[in-house]
């Protein structure tokens, strides 16, 4: 009856979409099953290099701050420049960097690289929901962004065992193959997809040369005051997302139950590849700012509970409650930004978004960590607790007619010499 279930779910799911969305998930799927860096850096730089650990979460949070720049340029970039360039470039960018790790070892040359490769990896993105968004109809936009991120974990997943199983050849070697696979996926970009950045044209005459297209900037974004409530909404329920994978091992460690934290966090990956299509089945057409609402109260649910969490089953309980709301979150998010966003400044939206996640990938791990050695981390859950059920309460009442799907919402982003009309994009080649 199960197995009946999920078969189909993944018919429903995956039926429908164009060609040139599955060439683009495929490339996701190469990428992250590259994506040994982030994955064994911090053991690399400790045992390896011999950096401490302050350093190596040093590191690691550039990575992170890198993404912060990152996400905004790639939004510029992939609407100003266009959706396949900015992906080949950024990367090939990428995989520069991740070879420069196998040959780098100095102190301030790795953190120069893990920046500029927190920088490429975060431009990337928002030209590859940009291009999601320009091909998908918008009725199958939540499930699109589903079977990314699915591919996302499917591919991270694989890393994780690969990585595991190949250590033996040495990091260095691992940071080769991550090369290798981005490269791969910035020929499959390359050969594969064709430009979908839509047509613009101003609506009345721009001064001094320049098109309205290329004003947009990201006050302008900003000034949208759904978006913006989105972001920020967004935001709250990405620094509870990042906060376990400080706080857990932390609290767990507190307990003596350190050796049970890999087995615990693993359920998260498990969950999201063995159900995430189901999940889309289920909450497929359903009303967005609900779906955004229950998926907040799962991360309240899972991180608050936490706290009461005392054997390594009822933290992998815990983890089953917040990655349920993770894979509801982060395709109804992803679609949700798209729906808001005028075509000729989707990647500006998404790069706007994307900041959001690169902010809480900085900040998260730094108050996470000063909370457990403070207040203790019973606080940090509780606090958790309260920030999901607030960004649920803002979803409900400041988003639920925003995002209503009774109709697509005609926007546009004023500039300094009137609003841009668009024509619609490019057809997909296979």
């Amino acid at each position: 009856m199960f197995i009946a279930s999920l078969v189909r779910a993944a018919r429903a799911t995956v039926s429908g979409l164009p060609p040139g969305f599955w060439w683009l998930w495929t490339s996701t799927l190469v990428n992250r099953t590259g994506a040994f860096v982030l994955t064994f850096l911090s053991l690399y730089l400790t045992q390896e290099l011999g950096y401490s650990a302050w350093y190596a979460g040093l590191v690691i949070a550039l990575h992170g701050l890198g993404g912060v720049a990152g996400s905004p340029l790639g939004g510029m970039l992939t609407d100003r420049w266009g959706r396949r360039p900015t992906m080949i470039s950024m990367h090939l960018a990428g995989g520069v960097c991740a070879a420069a790790l196998a040959v780098v070892s100095s102190a301030w040359g790795v953190a120069v690289v893990v920046l500029l490769m927190g920088v490429a990896m975060q431009a990337v993105r928002p030209a590859i929901s940009a291009m999601i968004a320009d091909m998908v109809p918008e009725a199958d936009l939540r499930r699109a962004f589903a079977l990314n991120y699915w591919a996302l974990n499917l591919g991270f997943a694989v890393a994780a065992l690969g990585g595991g199983a190949a250590i033996f050849l040495g990091y260095r070697t691992l940071f080769v193959a991550d090369a290798v696979a981005t490269a791969l996926c910035a020929l499959i970009v390359f050969l594969r997809l064709r430009e979908t950045r839509p047509k613009a044209r101003a609506a009345v005459p721009a001064a001094a040369g320049r098109t309205d297209e290329q004003r947009v900037s990201v006050l302008d974004v900003l000034k949208d005051r759904p978006f913006r409530t989105l972001v920020l909404l967004n935001l709250l329920v990405c620094l509870i997302f990042t906060a376990p994978w400080i706080g857990l091992p932390l609290t767990m460690a507190a307990q003596g139950l350190t050796e049970s934290y890999g087995k615990v966090i693993f359920v998260n990956g498990l969950v999201i590849v063995v159900f995430q299509l189901l999940v889309n089945f289920v909450i497929d057409k359903r009303s967005p700012a609900a779906l955004l609402t229950v998926s907040s109260l799962l991360f309240a649910v899972g991180t608050g509970a936490t706290a009461l969490a005392g054997t390594p089953l009822l933290f992998a309980v815990t983890v089953v409650v917040w990655t349920l709301g993770e894979m509801v979150h982060v395709p109804t998010n992803a679609a949700a930004t798209a729906r808001l966003a005028p075509e000729h400044a989707r990647g500006r939206y998404q790069g706007v978004m994307g900041m959001s996640w690169a902010v809480a990938g900085f900040v998260a791990p730094i108050v996470a960590g000063w909370v457990v050695d403070g207040p203790g981390p019973n606080v940090l859950w509780v606090g958790c607790a309260v920030v999901g059920a607030v960004a649920a309460l803002g979803y409900t009442l400041l988003l639920r007619r925003a995002l209503a799907e009774n109709g697509p919402p005609e926007k546009t982003v004023q500039a300094d010499a009137g609003p841009v009309a668009v024509e619609k994009a490019e057809p997909i080649g296979g």
